[in-house]
C-alpha cells in the first residue's frame, strides 16, 4: 500500500508470507490463509475455514480485536457501490442470530469488491 492510499484509507491487498507469523498463533490446525486486504489500520483476513476482521483500536493501534466469523455463521451479506454523491462503498455482513450487520465503509476507489469475492469464495463453496 502506498503512503497515499493509506492517507485517503483505500484498501489493499496484504501480503500472506507476511502476515503469517502474526496470525499462525490465531490459526487451528489445517488452517491456512487465502488473502487479506488492509484499510487503514484495520484489515479483512480470508482462510479457509473462516474471516478475521482486524480491529486496531487506540492511537497507537496496540490494542488489536480479532473478530472471528465461521463461514458458515454468514446469513448474507451486501455490497454498495460508491455513487456520486455517497463517496465511500459498504460491505455489510449478516450472521446468523443477530438483527443488525457488521457495517464496513470502504473509500471510493478501494478494493472492496475483492473483499466481497474472498467473502463469496469462503460463503458459497
Amino acid at each position: 500500500m502506498s503512503i497515499f492510499d493509506a492517507l485517503m484509507g483505500n484498501s489493499s491487498k496484504v501480503d500472506l508470507v507476511k502476515l503469517a507469523e502474526e496470525f499462525s498463533p490465531l490459526l487451528v490446525a489445517g488452517e491456512e490463509l487465502k488473502g487479506a486486504y488492509r484499510l487503514v489500520r484495520d484489515m479483512f483476513v480470508f482462510t479457509n475455514k473462516r474471516c478475521i476482521l482486524v480491529d486496531r483500536q487506540g492511537v497507537t493501534g496496540r490494542k488489536t480485536e480479532y473478530l472471528s466469523i465461521p463461514y458458515q455463521d454468514i446469513a448474507r451479506y451486501s455490497v454498495e457501490s460508491a455513487g456520486s454523491f455517497d463517496m465511500d462503498a459498504e460491505l455489510k455482513i449478516w450472521l446468523r442470530g443477530e438483527a443488525q450487520p457488521i457495517v464496513k465503509s470502504f473509500p471510493k476507489g478501494s478494493e472492496y469488491l475483492s473483499v466481497h469475492r474472498m467473502l463469496s469464495e469462503g460463503v458459497l463453496k
